[in-house]
Formats: structure tokens, C-alpha cells, sequence
């Protein structure tokens, strides 16, 4: 199914929904780490890096699992 111009049918919701969870992962994964203790909030350098990284991992995983296995 392709996504309809000027429109949110289903196809556009389910992109965004899944941009906003790769989004949410950020600060879900700075709230796991703020809890277990491995990451201090009080250095905003060291918390700026992981809101950065964790949606960019977790996308990068995304996208390396997406697509068909190549035939030999």
C-alpha cells in the first residue's frame, strides 16, 4: 500500500507512530539508565550524547533488519 498525498490514512499514521516510538526511546532509555544508576543527569554533555544515541541506535537496528535476504 502506498502512503496517499495531503492525507493521514493508515499507511502515513503507522510511519509516524513508529517515528514517534524510535523518538520515545531516547527518554525511556535515559530513564533506564537515571535508575540503574549508570548514567549521572547531573553532566547535561554526557545525558545530551545518550538522547542522541539511543534513537539513532535503535533506528539503525531498525533499518539493518528491514529488507529481503539476498539469493545466492
Amino acid at each position: 500500500m502506498d502512503q496517499i498525498k495531503n492525507s493521514f490514512d493508515k499507511e502515513t499514521l503507522i510511519k509516524i507512530s513508529k517515528g514517534a516510538l524510535i523518538a520515545a526511546s531516547g527518554a525511556a532509555g535515559l530513564y533506564i539508565l537515571a535508575i540503574i544508576g549508570a548514567l549521572e543527569i547531573d553532566n547535561p554533555v554526557l545525558t545530551s550524547f545518550f538522547a542522541w544515541f539511543i534513537p539513532v541506535a535503535v533506528n539503525a537496528i531498525r533499518e539493518w533488519m528491514k529488507g529481503v535476504t539476498p539469493s545466492q
